[in-house]
């Protein structure tokens, strides 16, 4: 969102990020015509400033200890509780902005539906059920490939191709998170199962950043994922109900759900959402690559742990992409 944006008493949450395109309105002949996914013309094939480079920060920040934050539900919660919960506070915690309710055109909502569906209610469903097979540096690594699918299913979907200097930073960030992931994979719990549904989540996470831009071009950020996890909440909540007999109550994990529902899943889905109308899907998601040097560096920081030096050169390998995809074309 930023100061175009329809609904000019924003609140200081929504004023974090200035500069974020406005919504456009189509003219009605034009909107009656758009396609599902529009060639989202609104992209900044620009470089990077300091308002894509502080929702990079954000995303990676709060996206760097969601699997923590999910381990430490799942010692309580079975998974349905975990992702029912987390949509649940991600949605309360945008409900409370009045810009979320900033109404949205009839045909946009099957998009958002859609969204809602391959976006989070499956993919958040399918990790903590991933994560009881394989071990969290095997979800972390197969995570990574985001950018790479979300650039793939771009150049079918929005007719958008990354540059070549774009292209050789997502594929050198992807090696750079394969390399911090490397040291902790020797004796890794790595079910096929497990990374079968990881797979999975991550192609629709690929998916539903092309589906999200041209939204988050037309309306911001915040009012299109509000109405996502509204859709995802509908979509998780037998399957959270039917979890509740198997699970039991803990102070820490209702903690660790509240902080993954409201940052998590609320605000950093809404400042990835903005991100990518920026800068595009495969770029913005770019922001995924820098998930595991946060989770490595908080590691260090609150749990005395060592990092292995092939892991010290990932580190630099994602910095290396992650600067490269900022750059203009």
């Amino acid at each position: 969102m930023g100061p175009g944006a329809p609904h000019a008493g924003l609140g200081a949450l929504v004023r974090m990020w200035p500069g974020a395109p406005g919504p456009r309105r189509y003219p009605p002949e034009v909107a009656d015509s758009r396609p599902l996914i529009s060639t989202a013309q609104g992209t900044n094939r620009q470089a990077f400033g300091p308002t894509e480079w502080g929702l990079l920060a954000f995303i990676a920040g709060v996206w760097g200890s969601s699997f923590l934050l999910i381990a430490i539900g799942l010692d309580a919660f079975a998974p349905g509780v975990v992702t029912f919960g987390r949509i649940l506070f991600g949605m309360l915690g945008l409900a409370v902005v009045p810009a979320a309710r900033v109404p949205i055109d009839r045909e946009d909502w099957p998009t958002v539906a859609l969204i809602g569906f391959t976006w989070m209610a499956l993919p958040l469903s399918l990790f903590p059920i991933a994560e009881l097979y394989v071990d969290s540096s095997v979800a972390g690594m197969i995570n990574g490939s985001v950018p790479l699918f979300a650039a793939l299913i771009a150049a079918f979907l929005l007719r958008t191709r990354p540059g070549r200097i774009h292209a050789m930073g997502l594929v050198i960030g992807f090696v750079g998170v394969v390399a911090i992931s490397w040291p902790s994979l020797h004796g890794a719990d790595a079910s096929p199962l497990g990374v079968g549904l990881l797979l999975v989540a991550v192609v629709l996470y690929g998916l539903s950043a092309s589906l999200a831009v041209p939204l988050q071009q037309k309306y911001g950020g915040l009012p299109v994922m509000w109405r996502v996890q509204l859709c995802a909440l509908a979509m998780t909540a037998p399957y959270g109900l039917a979890s509740i007999p198997a699970s039991h109550f803990a102070w820490d994990s209702f903690a660790a759900v509240v902080v993954l529902g409201f940052l998590g899943t609320g605000w950093a889905f809404v400042a990835m959402t903005n991100l990518m109308g920026r800068a595009g899907a495969a770029r913005g998601s770019v922001a995924i690559y820098l998930t595991p040097v946060v989770a490595i560096l908080l590691g260090v920081v609150f749990r005395d742990e060592t990092v292995a030096v092939l892991a010290l050169g990932g580190m630099v390998l994602v910095l290396v992409g992650a600067w490269l995809t900022s750059r203009p074309e």
